[in-house]
C-alpha cells in the first residue's frame, strides 16, 4: 500500500470512526480529479478487511505487510470489489463488452453489486448480499460514481436503504452533484482539498521523479495540489500544451485574436483523444473529447488566475474574473454536446472583446 500525503482531518475522522465501532456503510469521498480519493478508499478498506489491522496505521506505509494486505496489492482480495466503467470490456453481457464506455450502465451494477436480471436474460447473485469469503466484511468501492446512469443509481439507492451486516460501500466522485439527492442523503461525506505544497513536494520525492528541474515548476503548478494530474501530465508530455495555451491566454487578454486560437486548441483535445483510444480502443470518443476540452480549459484557467494573483487594478480583477465564468460556461457547452470547435471560437472571440 502507498502511504497517503496530505488529507489528515479525513483520515483522522476515519480513524475515529473506525475505533468507534460505528463506521457508517456508505460514503461518498469527493474531490478533484487524481486527489487521491481511490488511495484513500482502498487504505480505508484494508484496514476494514484486516482483523489484524489498526485505525491508527491508516494511510501510513509503516503497516506489517499481512495476508490480507498482500492480497489487495495483488488486487485478488475476494471481498474487495472496484467498480468502473472500463469493467465492461470483461463482463459477462456481451452487450456491455462491446459497447463504448461512458457511463457505469446498470447492467454492469447488476452484476458486479446489486444482482438481478441484465439485458441478455441472465439472472445474477447480489454480490452485495453474499457471505464475506474471508469472513470480515465486504468493500465496494464505485469509481467515477457520477457516471452511474439513473437506473443504476436508483437500484443503488435501494441497497443503500437496506445495506447488508458488515458491507461497506465507497462512492468516489469528482462531480457529487452528479448522485441522486437521496443517495447523497444516505451517505457520509468526506471531501478530499487538494495538497499543498508542501504535502506535494513530499509526494514528488517519495516517488523519485527524474524531470528537467524547469518543465518540473510547470507540471507542479498544473497539478495544482493533485498527484494524479502530475502522474498525467509527465505521461501525456503536456509541458507543450501547458505553454501553448498560456501563450493564448495572454494574447487574448490583451485584445489581440486570430483564427488560429481556437484550431490550435481543437487540435489538442484531438490528440487527447486520439491518445485515449489509443490506449482503449472501446473509449468513448465524445468522452474522451470532453476530458482533452476539460485539460485545455484546465491550462488557460490556470494562466487566468496567475494574471488574478499579480494583477491589483480593479477592472484587471473583474475582467479576469468574467474570464473564468466564462471558461466555466464553455467546459459546461461542451458536456452538453455542443460542436466544440464552435464553441472554443465563440469563447475566444468573446474573450478578446472583454478587453
Amino acid at each position: 500500500m502507498q502511504r497517503i500525503h496530505g488529507h489528515q482531518t479525513a483520515i483522522q475522522r476515519l480513524q475515529r470512526t473506525i475505533n468507534s465501532g460505528r463506521m457508517h456503510h456508505a460514503w461518498i469521498i469527493s474531490g478533484p480529479r487524481g486527489v487521491g480519493k481511490r488511495l484513500l478508499a482502498e487504505e480505508t478498506a484494508r484496514v476494514l478487511l484486516d482483523p489484524d489491522a489498526s485505525a491508527d496505521e491508516l494511510g501510513s506505509i509503516d503497516h506489517q505487510q499481512s495476508y490480507v494486505s498482500k492480497l489487495m496489492e495483488s488486487g485478488t482480495h475476494p471481498d474487495l470489489h472496484v467498480i468502473h466503467r472500463r469493467l465492461a470490456a470483461t463482463s459477462s453481457v456481451s452487450t456491455l463488452r462491446d459497447r463504448k464506455q461512458m457511463n457505469i450502465p446498470v447492467d454492469l451494477l447488476r452484476e458486479t453489486v446489486i444482482g438481478g436480471r441484465t439485458s441478455d436474460g441472465k439472472i445474477h447473485e447480489a454480490a452485495a448480499y453474499r457471505t464475506a469469503t474471508l469472513g470480515c466484511g465486504k468493500i465496494f468501492i464505485i469509481d467515477e460514481a457520477e457516471r452511474l446512469d439513473l437506473p443504476g443509481q436508483n437500484l443503488l439507492l435501494k441497497t443503500l436503504e437496506e445495506p447488508p451486516s458488515s458491507t461497506w460501500f465507497f462512492l468516489l466522485t469528482n462531480n457529487p452533484d452528479g448522485l441522486l439527492p437521496t443517495i447523497s442523503s444516505r451517505c457520509q461525506h468526506l471531501n478530499l482539498s487538494p495538497l499543498d505544497q508542501s504535502e506535494m513536494l513530499g509526494w514528488i520525492e517519495s516517488q523519485e521523479i527524474e524531470c528537467d528541474p524547469e518543465d518540473l515548476d510547470v507540471v507542479i503548478q498544473f497539478a495544482n495540489g493533485s498527484p494524479g494530474m502530475f502522474d498525467l501530465a509527465l505521461k501525456r508530455s503536456l509541458v507543450g500544451w501547458i505553454h501553448s495555451m498560456d501563450e493564448i491566454a495572454k494574447s487574448l487578454g490583451s485584445g489581440s485574436w486570430n483564427a488560429d486560437m481556437s484550431a490550435r486548441m481543437h487540435e489538442c483535445i484531438e490528440l487527447w483523444a486520439n491518445q485515449v483510444l489509443e490506449e482503449n480502443s472501446l473509449a468513448s470518443k465524445s468522452s474522451a473529447n470532453q476530458e482533452g476540452a476539460d485539460m485545455v480549459i484546465r491550462m488557460l484557467s490556470d494562466s487566468v488566475r496567475h494574471c488574478l494573483r499579480h494583477h491589483t487594478q480593479t477592472d484587471d480583477l473583474l475582467r479576469n474574473c468574467g474570464v473564468i465564468d466564462l471558461l466555466h460556461e464553455t467546459e459546461q457547452q461542451i458536456r452538453s454536446g455542443l460542436n466544440i470547435k464552435h464553441v472554443l471560437e465563440s469563447m475566444t472571440a468573446e474573450w478578446c472583446a472583454s478587453k
